[in-house]
């Protein structure tokens, strides 16, 4: 349910040879792939649901809830085919931590709104999946980059800059390692399980900027105090910024056997580098 950044990520790594894809678009949705899927649209997935053996929900919630539970809860009663259930959340459901480390154990305690809103989302599939014994399984995402959504793109763009917060950490992951993790969890469903999916280097803003600007040969721009660039952010930005966690990725890599191709934002960025295209 869904064909945005992720999703075709996942159908990128998928093998073409073992899977047949269904995705649900909007009608202004650009529709990429590098390989065929059934698109259909959103109100028209009941029968593509009833038929699937495992299935992505990538919708995030709105102020309404979650988009996919108000239009097909009804698709998704006596699934015996349904082998896996994925939904993508977000590391935002842990809020503030002050910088210390979060695992999956950890409270959840919000900050944002559109976070407060993931949360129910997790909450609500988690009733539907007891109520309809649903193998779902639900993945919180660090901040995710790569091909056209990356750091040296905003460097080139003359967008990016270099706020100094000390101490202020953010956990990224490359798209591709979140592909990888979620082909994992197809190929060996453990129902129930909540995975984080970030890579081994959570970092300062200064620091990936920085580092973009090295591997693109350019002189950084001056770096401003996070208190002179805060009146200029949107409330959007704002947010991002009200969170310092160091998000563990401990279980993904023991239950998942995932080994992350990026395990830090250097090998990400200097791969793009060589490849933009990922």
């Amino acid at each position: 349910m869904g064909f945005g950044y992720t999703a075709q990520a996942l159908a990128a790594a998928l093998d073409p040879a073992r899977w047949r894809i269904s995705a649900t678009v909007h009608d202004k949705q650009p529709r990429l792939s590098s390989r065929p899927v059934d698109l259909l649209p959103f109100a028209d997935a009941g029968l593509a649901i009833a038929a699937a053996t495992h299935i992505l929900i990538s919708v995030p919630p709105d102020r309404h809830g979650d988009p996919t539970l108000h239009r097909h809860a009804d698709a998704f009663a006596g699934l015996t085919q349904l082998k896996w259930l994925g939904y993508l959340s977000t590391t935002g459901v842990y809020g503030d931590t002050g910088g210390r480390p979060v695992d999956e154990t950890a409270a959840l305690v919000p900050t944002a709104d559109r976070s407060r809103r993931r949360i129910k989302a997790e909450f609500d599939w988690q009733d539907l999946a007891a109520t309809q014994a649903l193998p779902l399984h639900i993945f919180r995402l660090a901040g995710i980059y790569g091909p056209g959504r990356n750091t040296l793109d905003q460097v080139r763009a003359g967008t990016a800059r270099r706020i100094v917060k000390p101490g202020h950490a953010f956990s990224r992951i490359h798209v591709d390692d979140i592909a990888t993790a979620l082909a994992l969890s197809m190929n060996a469903p453990q129902p129930g399980a909540i995975y984080n999916l970030c890579d081994d280097a959570p970092a300062e803003q200064i620091d990936v900027v920085t580092y973009a600007c090295e591997l693109l040969g350019v002189a950084p721009p001056h770096a401003i105090p996070f208190e002179d660039a805060e009146p200029g952010m949107s409330p959007m930005q704002r947010s991002f910024w009200d969170d310092n966690r160091r998000v563990d990725n401990t279980k993904a890599k023991t239950e998942l056997g995932l080994v992350l191709k990026y395990p830090t934002y250097r090998d990400g960025l200097a791969a793009l580098l060589s490849d933009p295209t990922g």
